[in-house]
């Protein structure tokens, strides 16, 4: 198969589309097939890269001003349509829902190839960075939703990584979309205890006091992640334990969430290492943390939660969009109500203090976990991809035979 996809995040971008999209890409190239990657830039200026059966078509960009290390891909349609054009795809897959993945919605019209829009993010994301003067937010929710019905309409299907966000743009838009999730390297994330050299390492690296029980977040630190919830919380829990606050992520909201730790007394116990990838150690975190604890509200998946299940740790988090997909209440960790800090507190707390309850629930989060495996992701996107393929063009030959047989009548009819 030759399959296109189009993105505007892709990695080193951080997030969790560019991460879902490069993962996605490189299997399929490792499976032998033919793949075309159109993104932004990284770099803000354009160019083109080949890794065996991949190509990388980076277009100009500029910096995005509310998230760290973003950017956005300038108006390109031409170049765009030219390396559709010239790579010919059987299948497009686009993982942006605006200005690239409509240009790529119009190739696939006019050469009549099947299209996927995967949903990253739903319109509560956008709205999420704009004060909410007036009822502002709930203005752009219906406008994003109205756009969105529209939208939708252009693809030959839609995917989004839990039944929540599925259940949630059916009922909104009226398209029901197909239910994949994200997937996670199950090898990558395992709950094997560090061996004790390197546990030391990892605590001498990011300053953390031995045996001092790890409290751990992942993620971007802005405004829609509510990680100032985060801090409140542990510092809540803090005041019971000698437990430490370990914050893994980049984002604008760092200094004001430092001076948060700083103004509540925590600052020494509170570390903020930045972004760390899997390769600088990600994984070994997870496995040298205590619990996992997270407040954010829109997730449509949370990758995070997953890495941190299948590495064995309690986690706690609000009750909000798909999160109890992947975090059973009582079971793998505790819910609580959004904006709750109190009860959120007292959760750590109860897993500080009660480390067998804990590890019950840590064994019961990997369980949960393990159906989540990324190559059976693969799978399925492979495999509908063949069969959209498939269908394509059984499609179009009955169509041709229809045609044919509509003008061979009507020669019959003009020799009588």
């Amino acid at each position: 198969m030759r399959i296109a996809y189009i993105t505007q995040s892709y990695p080193p971008m951080v997030s969790g589309a560019a991460i879902f999209a490069g993962k996605l890409a490189e299997n399929m190239a490792q499976r032998g097939h033919h793949v075309l990657v159109i993104a932004a830039s990284d770099r803000g200026t354009p160019y083109l890269a080949h890794n065996g059966k991949l190509s990388l078509l980076r277009l100009q960009s500029l910096p995005n001003p509310m998230r760290v290390g973003q950017r956005f891909a300038l108006p390109a349609r031409h170049t765009v349509l030219r390396f559709l054009h010239n790579f010919q795809p059987d299948f497009i897959h686009t993982h942006d829902p605006f200005q690239l993945g409509l240009i790529g919605a119009g190739y696939a019209r006019r050469a009549h190839i099947p299209i996927a829009l995967s949903i990253h993010q739903l319109p509560w994301f956008v709205a999420s960075y704009i004060p909410d003067l007036n009822g502002l937010h709930g203005q752009i929710e219906s406008t994003l939703w109205s756009y969105a019905r529209w939208l939708l309409r252009q693809f030959t299907f839609v995917v989004t990584p839990t039944r929540t966000i599925t259940d949630i743009v059916d009922k909104r838009t009226g398209i029901r979309p197909r239910t994949i999730n994200y997937g996670l390297d199950l090898r990558t994330f395992s709950p094997s205890p560090l061996p004790p050299d390197l546990e030391l390492a990892l605590r001498q690296r990011f300053d953390l006091p031995a045996r001092a029980p790890i409290l751990l977040h992942v993620g971007r630190l802005d405004a829609d992640k509510r990680v100032n919830h985060v801090i409140r919380a542990a510092r809540q829990a803090m005041q019971n334990t000698d437990a430490h606050l370990l914050i893994v992520g980049n984002g604008c909201e760092k200094p004001a969430l430092m001076t948060l730790c700083k103004s509540i007394g925590i600052a020494e116990r509170a570390h903020f290492p930045g972004f760390v990838t899997v390769e600088q150690g990600l994984p070994e975190i997870y496995r040298l943390a205590s619990l996992f604890i997270t407040a954010s509200e829109i997730e449509t998946q949370g990758i995070v939660l997953l890495e941190a299940a299948a590495s064995g740790l309690p986690i706690v988090a609000v009750r909000a969009t798909c999160i109890p997909e992947s975090v059973h209440d009582g079971v793998n960790g505790y819910l609580v109500e959004p904006n709750d800090t109190t009860t959120f507190g007292n959760a750590i707390t109860e897993l500080l203090l009660n480390p067998d309850v804990a590890k019950i629930m840590g064994k019961a989060g990997r369980r949960l976990a393990e159906k989540h495996d990324i190559l059976a992701t693969f799978d399925r996107f492979e495999h509908i991809y063949a069969d959209s393929i498939r269908q394509n063009a059984s499609q179009r030959t009955s169509e041709k035979i229809r045609v044919i047989s509509w003008q061979e009548r009507a020669k019959e009819w003009l020799n009588l």
